[in-house]
């Protein structure tokens, strides 16, 4: 079953403007660091996880199942820290983490992908003046969180052939079995989109006669 990013509802978080959702994911983002504190990490993750459930009234499943995606982060970094610095320290990262990823996880909820790209391609207008083309950039975007399903979907098919044949590792070599042949699919898949795209010429630089004739 292909993992969709937007979860249709109608909460105060899913009203709310695309615009108001991603300032408010980079000022917790900014926050987190500039409070240096366990206790304020582990405050925003609660206040994360309370918008979720009931504000943006989301299932239970769409928070666990982020959460589950970077565990296997938590547990590296909680390692890494108890082995180079402390426990307290790599509690305090690994929270900042799941926070960062659960409020993430929120605003793609809650805020369709057409709505995120026309916040980017608003934000990246005045770039213009430098030769950035905002369409792109909105385009860039948009492929990276429409490929997010697609890759846990093909993610789990290789999990699925894997165990159909009798096998099913776990830990690391697990990661390595999966890994593998998933690298080969995204490039055999960013191959593809991108002979489409040249085909519909997607970047192509349109010239300024054109230009003049299509604005209005």
């Amino acid at each position: 079953m292909t993992l969709a990013l937007y979860v249709p509802g109608t909460g105060v978080v899913h009203r709310l403007p695309a615009a108001a959702k991603l300032l408010a994911l980079a000022v917790l983002a900014v926050a987190l660091f500039a409070l240096p504190s366990l206790a304020a990490a582990g405050a925003a993750l609660a206040g994360v996880v309370a918008v979720g459930l009931l504000l943006a009234r989301l299932p239970v499943a769409v928070l666990t199942r982020q959460a589950r995606a970077v565990v296997w982060w938590l547990v590296a970094l909680l390692a890494v820290h108890a082995l180079t610095t402390d426990l307290r320290t790599g509690a305090h990262v690994a929270l900042r983490l799941l926070t960062l990823v659960l409020a993430a996880a929120v605003v793609t909820a809650t805020t369709r992908v057409s709505e995120m790209v026309r916040v980017v391609e608003a934000v990246c207008a005045p770039l213009r003046l430098v030769g950035v083309r905002p369409a792109r950039v909105g385009l860039a975007v948009a492929m990276a969180l429409r490929f997010i399903p697609v890759l846990v979907e093909r993610a789990d098919r290789i999990r699925a052939a894997q165990a159909a044949r009798g096998g099913s590792p776990r830990g690391v070599r697990a990661l390595r079995t999966t890994v593998a042949p998933l690298l080969v699919q995204v490039l055999q898949m960013a191959h593809d989109v991108s002979e489409a795209l040249d085909a519909r010429g997607a970047d192509d630089d349109p010239s300024p006669r054109r230009r003049a004739q299509e604005a209005p």
